[in-house]
């Protein structure tokens, strides 16, 4: 029996694409919310005269399949013929024993000769020689337009340089903002104006300030959960909290780790892959030295653990903040900051039930979902994102945003008593940076602070400055500052 015949082929590839024959998008592929990477993906996928494959990235359940059945949605609903849409998951075990090629064939030889089509790849990094069948589709077929999810964001970053330049545009996804939280959870929110973005906050009369963290304050309440579950769009809308942190741990991070990272990297010892990963969830928001993992994990080399900590970033799973130089007279090289890709990812592993009353963990927590979204919000520029420390005085800045014009200096301070003085990092600098902010616990937490020169820092309390910096990126206000 020919297992991998054109007839095998052809009956998985109509499992997927059921609008070869109904004309439509099953209504529970096509979600009804639309995450920000939709929009920029929809752009790039319709636009006239520029014509770019989009490779959407992302860890898993972040929602990158539901954008391509989205697209796949609006491209039927503005007449494109079903047969010229074909989805082709890459991670099927069928199709992960195929020559991208011969799929292809398959499709055109049954369903649609022409190459005037839309090809949809998910999952592509499982596809032998991926990068060079997607180069050669660009390149052979003027007619066509792809999109393709991936979730080894540096992979496919590297193979865009190599084979894709100039024809490949690469979209992170991240997991969701708490601007995306309230509204795929349709919570009460308040009308704010589309041009209101945090930095601008700082040339606000006390008045108006006080109106503005009023009318937001009615957010607060969600807050506590998003930093628990409020990450992934399907968990987010489940009703069963623990249920939700058990699939995050099944479906996101044992997935990733034990058959994703293993299988792009031949990684055979997958239990130190999940000590390290662990290990990192418990020191997140904190400066990371590779000895001493090493050392106190025992029993796992030092070029082991580098290694692993790449793969886990390259599966989106952590973030890795450099150092960045205040005075801008050299490049430092140092320890890297670890944070877990999102707060709930962290708390479903560790599994802490007084997360809520710990101000510590409320602490490493709030920093991480800080440091994920201004690190999502500057993914489209060169922009550098990464903290100060002077270790000689112990003084530090949690985020530093450095990009040719200036700094943004980010310093968390979530606690009932959030006060800065002459001995803080940001209170020294932010007379040299271009906005300063420090990030309060209580609602009633915000202001216009001294520094110790002429410039001025902004409290604002942490659900507070997430909503704004998501309305921002929502109303395109990706730019030098928010």
């Amino acid at each position: 029996m020919d297992m991998l015949s054109q007839e095998n082929i052809l009956k998985v590839l109509k499992a997927f694409n059921p609008w070869w024959t109904s004309g439509a998008v099953r209504t529970e592929f096509a979600k009804t919310y639309k995450r920000f990477a939709f929009h920029e993906t929809m752009k790039l996928m319709t636009h006239e005269s520029i014509r770019r494959t989009v490779i959407l990235t992302g860890t898993r359940r972040v929602g990158k399949t539901t954008i391509q059945y989205q697209v796949i949605d609006s491209l039927l609903k503005s007449g494109v013929g079903p047969q010229r849409i074909v989805f082709i998951s890459l991670d099927h075990p069928l199709l992960k024993l195929c020559r991208l090629n011969d799929i292809l064939d398959c499709y055109h030889a049954n369903i649609y000769g022409d190459e005037d089509c839309y090809y949809f790849l998910d999952e592509v990094q499982y596809a032998a020689d991926w990068d060079q069948w997607v180069k050669m589709i660009y390149d052979t077929r003027p007619l066509s337009r792809m999109a393709a999810t991936g979730s080894a964001s540096p992979v496919l970053k590297k193979k865009a340089a190599e084979s894709g330049a100039g024809r490949w545009t690469v979209i992170q996804v991240p997991t969701m903002s708490f601007y995306e939280y309230c509204e795929i959870l349709d919570v009460v929110r308040p009308q704010i104006p589309e041009d209101v973005k945090p930095t601008g906050l700082l040339g606000y009369a006390h008045r108006d300030l006080t109106l503005l963290m009023t009318q937001l304050s009615v957010l607060q309440k969600h807050f506590n959960r998003y930093l628990t579950v409020g990450g992934f769009p399907e968990l987010a809308l489940a009703k069963d909290d623990y249920l939700a942190q058990a699939t995050m741990r099944e479906d996101v991070v044992d997935k990733v780790l034990k058959r994703d990272i293993p299988a792009l990297y031949n990684v055979r010892n997958t239990t130190e892959l999940e000590r390290i990963f662990l290990y990192l969830c418990y020191c997140s928001s904190n400066i990371i030295a590779v000895d001493v993992v090493a050392k106190e994990l025992g029993g796992v080399s030092r070029a082991t653990v580098d290694d692993y900590i790449e793969y886990m970033e390259s599966a989106n799973l952590i973030y890795r903040s450099f150092p960045v130089d205040m005075s801008g007279k050299q490049v430092l090289k140092a320890k890297a900051k670890i944070y877990i890709a999102d707060a709930a990812i962290r708390n479903a592993v560790l599994m802490d039930d007084n997360l809520l009353i710990n101000p510590e963990q409320m602490g490493i927590a709030v920093e991480t979902a800080v440091y994920k979204h201004i690190a999502a919000f500057y993914y489209p520029n060169t922009t550098s994102v990464g903290y100060y420390r002077d270790s000689r005085r112990g003084k530090e800045i949690d985020v530093v945003v450095a990009f040719p014009g200036g700094k943004i200096l980010v310093e968390v301070k979530y606690r009932e008593n959030a006060d800065i003085g002459e001995k803080d990092a940001i209170y020294e600098w932010a007379d040299s940076a271009s906005s300063a902010m420090l990030i309060t616990k209580r609602e009633n937490d915000y202001g216009i602070q001294s520094s110790k020169g002429s410039k001025k820092i902004l409290r604002i309390p942490a659900f507070a400055f997430l909503y704004l910096l998501g309305n921002a990126e929502k109303h395109g206000y990706r730019s030098a500052k928010w």
